[in-house]
């Protein structure tokens, strides 16, 4: 073998080499096929404090709480919590989840900022709506929702409703962002908002 085939086979060889080396994308790769870089461990930077649970709330109540339950068998169920904190029943295991009972039937859940313990809580909708959530991620993700005006000269939060059937979702706002859900039977919801009740 010459000496100039050796050193065309030799660059031939390196160039090869160099087309397929480099280091592969360990993390994500999008759609084009470019590698995204690797976002820090899930567990970066937090501590079990930190830790939060999603739980889903849709239109017929929690997964063990049902609209329509009467308070005596959500009690007797071992459903029912009373904290000193708070100004009536709370739902056990459900974070800050108060329910509201007209003639012993719960006919409202209402949703607040999650309560700082050891285990948070974030209740979400089935399309992922929580409190803090952004108010045109709502109008995104439900086709419908009627807005509702706070009383002008009042501390209340505007409202949007999303309704199906008899039942909805009623999203107290800041202008920005949700503040508070409500979900239950649409009427009660409604005439919550009209009235300016709270869970208390």
């Amino acid at each position: 073998m010459k000496f100039r085939q050796f050193v065309f086979i030799a660059t031939l060889l390196a160039a090869a080499s160099i087309a397929g080396s480099g280091v592969r994308p360990h993390g994500p790769v999008d759609a084009g096929g470019d590698a995204r870089p690797p976002g820090p461990p899930p567990d970066a930077g937090r501590s079990a404090a930190d830790e939060a649970v999603d739980e889903v709330v849709d239109l017929n109540g929690l997964t063990d709480v049902e609209f329509g339950d009467t308070e005596e068998e959500l009690a007797r169920r071992g459903m029912l919590a009373s904290d000193v904190d708070a100004c009536g029943p709370t739902l056990a295991g459900h974070g800050a989840v108060s329910p509201i009972f007209v003639d012993d039937r719960l006919v409202l859940l209402w949703l607040d900022d999650p309560v700082p313990t050891a285990e948070r809580i974030n209740v979400r909708t089935p399309q992922g709506i929580g409190v803090g959530t952004p108010v045109e991620e709502v109008r995104a993700r439900y086709r419908s929702v009627s807005p509702l005006d706070a009383p002008q000269r009042t501390y209340r939060l505007d409202g949007l409703l999303a309704r199906s059937g008899d039942r909805a979702y009623l999203f107290l706002h800041d202008g920005r962002t949700v503040r508070k859900i409500i979900a239950g039977y649409a009427d009660w919801a409604r005439r919550l908002f009209v009235e300016g009740y709270g869970p208390c």
